[in-house]
């Protein structure tokens, strides 16, 4: 049996750790130490300015999240690792185009990332371990308290574009980011020096205005808070501006230029699965909580609950064009007193659409009388 090195050759190691990290499924893997401590400052006013919304954790863990070495005693160095999830056929044009389907950020379309890349994180962290006595590791999957963008930028992996999202030359930002807490010295690699120049697609296509200043982004306006963290209600002056969509938003990632050479997910577990299919709004309203659960079991979905996705779903219907068999599947819901105001609402909504249809078929019928009587002869 060959024995466990005592004193790695930490430089043949971190090449060795990259190599895994690839053979595991990442597409890229970065090494840092654990100074964030120019974060602070901006993570401090940031949170002073309310931006963090109803994310009471957010506060409450305070500057810990620029600390990842008060998370794991011991840890000198931080693995950053990249897994790409943009799916084949994600068909962004035709569910944004088409207002009686629902939109569902892409990341959401496959199997839940936090389960995928903890799993694969924990055996990175298993094959270090037979190299180096004593290792201390803990992964992070947007789970913990860790700026993990900082982090994955000092890293070398990208850098943070005005959307506040990471952005990678060869990768866009369709990508997922977890971490590798370690108490080893491995050497560090280099920060990009690349960014966003002039650009400022991001800010001014943001349907609801959230990226208040470049990299500042305003949760409470942010549709990806609206549909998945807020538990109340949706501001009433903001559900117009979600259209359809009922989990998340693209749109800052769709304009990027950076994401136009995006490469397509190789991972299984992140194609889009039947269920997310052309799915209309009113056969998503329709579905039963053991129908929702059954359905996004194992979807990063399932976490809002059955209320949320109702509610959700309530305002895009109401934003929807007018239908007679959206008015009957609202005037249908008996439920939850939130999904309940929201519904009522839709309802609103979809009666004043049809007040103004019906008079504007009205016009165009007394239009259509003008014109036979006007060609008509004087006898007839």
């Amino acid at each position: 049996m060959t024995s466990t090195p005592q004193t790695p050759d930490w430089t043949a190691l971190a090449i060795q750790i990259k190599d895994w990290a690839k053979e595991l499924g990442f597409s890229a893997c970065g090494i840092t130490d654990t100074d964030l401590q120019p974060e602070e400052a901006r993570l401090q006013q940031w949170l002073d300015a309310g931006y963090h919304g109803s994310m009471d954790y957010m506060a409450s863990h305070g500057l810990l999240r620029a600390r990842p070495a008060e998370l794991l005693p011991g840890t000198l160095r931080v693995i950053s690792v990249r897994m790409d999830y943009l799916p084949a056929a994600a068909g962004f044009a035709t569910n944004l185009a088409d207002p009686t389907q629902a939109y569902i950020s892409r990341y959401a379309l496959g199997r839940d990332y936090h389960k995928v890349l903890r799993q694969r994180l924990k055996q990175l962290g298993e094959r270090i371990s037979t190299q180096v006595t004593g290792l201390g590791f803990r992964p992070f999957v947007d789970s913990a308290p860790v700026l993990e963008r900082p982090l994955a930028a000092k890293a070398g992996l990208g850098w943070i574009g005005k959307h506040s999202l990471l952005l990678s030359a060869d990768a866009g930002s369709w990508f997922f980011l977890g971490e590798l807490l370690v108490n080893i010295p491995l050497p560090t690699d280099q920060p990009v020096t690349q960014d966003c120049g002039n650009c400022v697609a991001c800010i001014t296509s943001c349907p609801t205005g959230a990226i208040v200043a470049p990299y500042v982004v305003d949760a409470r306006r942010c549709i990806s808070y609206l549909t998945i963290e807020l538990k109340d209600d949706i501001p009433e002056d903001l559900r117009p501006l979600l259209g359809n969509r009922i989990y998340g938003c693209d749109d800052c990632q769709l304009v990027c230029p950076v994401n136009r050479i995006a490469p397509l997910t190789q991972e299984a577990d992140f194609a889009r699965r039947p269920q997310w299919r052309n799915q209309s709004l009113v056969d998503l309203f329709s579905w039963s909580e053991a129908e929702f659960l059954h359905l996004t079991e194992g979807s990063a979905i399932r976490r809002i609950g059955y209320q949320r996705w109702q509610r959700n779903i309530a305002v895009a219907l109401g934003n929807a064009p007018y239908a007679a068999a959206v008015i009957e599947c609202l005037e249908k819901f008996s439920g939850d007193a939130m999904v309940q105001r929201h519904v009522d609402w839709a309802l609103a909504l979809q009666r004043q659409k049809a007040t103004a249809a019906a008079a504007e078929l009205s016009r165009a019928q007394q239009r259509l009388v003008r014109i036979i009587q006007v060609g008509l002869p004087r006898d007839a």
